[in-house]
């Protein structure tokens, strides 16, 4: 009789579930995948966001930094993880670029848009190409009548080929009409100390990544790639007021894996929608003068999928550029 009771028992459990309960989400640590070195504008963005939805969902949200080849080695990595909620990923503007490129350079791309499902924006900001502060450079004419005179000798440094800030520094550029020198580096923080160290003329950075330099007179901003000027650097020009039809902004977002449960993506969204109301989180991003530009997923999509068509075009018109 006892073990006809265990089986009817058994039987009354809904088909595929196991008899101990499904584990809840996050029940263990979380890894945010932020595929450039510390410094950057992801990593700047990434830790705050990490630090405070750690706190939200109860469970520690470690940033790895994982750099390389402009982005693609880290974000190629959290689009091999597994969808489980347990590795996520804060890109750049970037993520759309680098597939394009992959394939204009003759080789399958490290990963595909379509991998990763969106899970919010969090933040947006035109790039500001800066110089040193006591180099030769003190207006953006300087550079383009410089680089006019000398075509490929002014060099500038990036996050990477066909990185975020590659492709601005080329949309400027093409603009400007004008041939710079591109060198390459493993993320934006070692192309900021490469600029500092002398190694390089110029650099497009995030604001974030470079308003402390600026304000330190070690850097000298020439021009931010918006149709207006940023109100943490009125004096700046924008490329637009200048006579430069050169646009560039640099996002970040948070993604996962896109096989990730819908379940799990909703928690993932909710808790960036408080950890952008969070007033910590407010105040650690207004402190790196970074503004806030959150959108849930769905409209997150829309934007993607818009920047996403805008930057192939851009990137398309540059072409095969070789690395150097």
């Amino acid at each position: 009789m006892k073990r006809r009771t265990l089986l009817t028992g058994a039987a009354m459990l809904p088909l595929g579930l196991p008899l101990q309960a499904q584990e809840a989400y996050p029940s263990r640590p979380i890894t945010m995948i932020v595929p450039f070195p510390p410094g950057g504008v992801a990593d700047i963005t990434g830790r705050p966001t990490a630090h405070v939805m750690g706190k939200l969902l109860k469970q520690s949200v470690v940033v790895q930094n994982k750099g390389g080849a402009g982005g693609s080695v880290g974000t190629a990595q959290a689009a091999r993880s597994a969808p489980d909620g347990y590795t996520l990923l804060m890109a750049l503007s970037s993520i759309s670029v680098l597939p394009v490129a992959d394939r204009l350079q003759g080789r399958a791309p490290a990963y595909e848009l379509d991998q990763f499902a969106p899970i919010a924006l969090i933040s947006a900001d035109p790039t500001v190409l800066v110089v040193r502060e006591d180099g030769p450079y003190k207006t953006l004419k300087d550079l383009v009548d410089a680089a006019k005179a000398k075509p490929g000798t002014i060099n500038y440094g990036s996050s990477g080929v066909y990185g975020t800030l590659h492709v601005a520094m080329e949309i400027f550029a093409d603009a400007a009409g004008i041939k710079l020198f591109h060198i390459p580096y493993q993320g934006g923080g070692p192309a900021v100390a490469a600029l500092l160290g002398g190694q390089i003329d110029a650099l497009a950075s995030g604001p974030s990544a470079a308003i402390g330099q600026i304000k330190a007179g070690k850097m000298r901003a020439l021009a931010v790639w918006g149709d207006k000027r940023l109100a943490s650097m009125p004096d700046v020009p924008s490329m637009k007021e200048l006579g430069y039809d050169a646009t560039f902004y640099i996002w970040s977002g948070l993604f996962a894996p896109a096989a990730t449960p819908s379940p799990v993506l909703m928690t993932l969204r909710d808790a960036v929608r408080r950890t952008v109301e969070d007033p910590e989180f407010k105040e650690a991003m207004a402190k790196v003068e970074t503004p806030i530009a959150y959108l849930d997923a769905p409209q997150f999509k829309d934007f993607l999928d818009k920047d996403a068509a805008r930057l192939k075009v851009a990137v398309e018109r540059i072409g095969n550029v070789p690395e150097k």
